[in-house]
């Protein structure tokens, strides 16, 4: 059983160098508002073509979470009601999308956040008009992505995995899946036997994961063994869908060390030889 060592960091050299020593499978590059003025843009650009030159073939560009440093992007905030913000979110997928196609590269879009989500929420007549919105704006994402973007889960319902009448419906936008396990797992207040039904309903459309352990309690980030998902049971199901890719994203006690990345990683491959033995 192998298990694929995927990375997070900034187009900032001090990590994505630190990255570069482990010799990953996979990088994703979190992005963030100053990615998208011109110097930024063509910064981020310089370090994708660094890492490609360095025999790291699949790249993930995350698309920024906030805009104005504590506004995150969600996709349901109305155009009318934000239009800054609107335009920012519409702009800057633009952008990395071209820089995909580009580069051959992919693109992550949120389908929805959680910590402001009710304050948008409230701006429609009512909580499935919200959710309506966000599918409209991720029809159009995905549409202009096509085989370069997708689309990650939640906590919030607005877009979130572990209800099978939901996934039905994210299913019938033909969309391609990053799934978030930390996140399936808060949403489902701590099953993993709904976290283990998602993986496996969503498995088809999902091209990418994200892998982080947690209490199922809140979005606590935690290094893979240090919460209570059962990752003896997730791990074959990363291996059945070989199509996939994945990284860590733990939070980093200093974002220049990979370190929590590292232990996560570890704790797999020693559970995979166990698991093979």
């Amino acid at each position: 059983m192998q298990v694929m060592l995927g990375l997070k960091g900034s187009a900032d050299k001090s990590q994505y160098m630190d990255r570069l020593q482990y010799h990953p499978d996979v990088f994703e590059f979190f992005t963030q508002e100053s990615d998208f003025t011109k110097d930024g843009l063509k910064n981020l650009r310089n370090a994708i073509g660094f890492i490609q030159d360095n025999a790291i073939k699949k790249i993930i560009l995350h698309h920024p979470m906030r805009f104005h440093h504590d506004i995150f992007t969600e996709l349901i905030a109305p155009e009318k009601n934000c239009p800054e913000l609107y335009s920012f979110i519409e702009q800057s997928t633009i952008d990395l999308l071209q820089i995909a196609f580009d580069l051959n590269v992919q693109v992550l879009v949120h389908g929805a956040y959680l910590r402001q989500t009710p304050k948008y929420i409230a701006m429609y007549p009512s909580f499935e008009d919200a959710r309506e919105a966000a599918f409209t704006r991720m029809d159009h994402f995905s549409e202009l992505g096509k085989n370069h973007i997708m689309f990650e889960n939640t906590i919030s319902p607005i877009f979130s995995f572990g209800n099978p009448k939901d996934e039905n419906e994210i299913l019938s936008h033909n969309y391609r899946l990053a799934f978030d396990t930390s996140h399936c797992f808060i949403a489902e207040h701590g099953s993993n036997e709904m976290l283990i039904a998602s993986m496996k309903h969503l498995m088809d459309a999902t091209v990418h994961y994200h892998l982080v352990d947690s209490m199922g309690i809140k979005h606590d980030s935690l290094i893979l063994g240090e919460g209570k998902i059962d990752w003896k049971r997730v791990l074959p199901l990363l291996d059945q869908n070989s199509k996939a890719t994945c990284i860590y994203e733990i939070n980093l006690a200093d974002p220049t060390n990979a370190n929590e990345q590292i232990k996560s990683h570890n704790y797999l491959v020693n559970l995979a030889n166990e698991i093979s033995n």
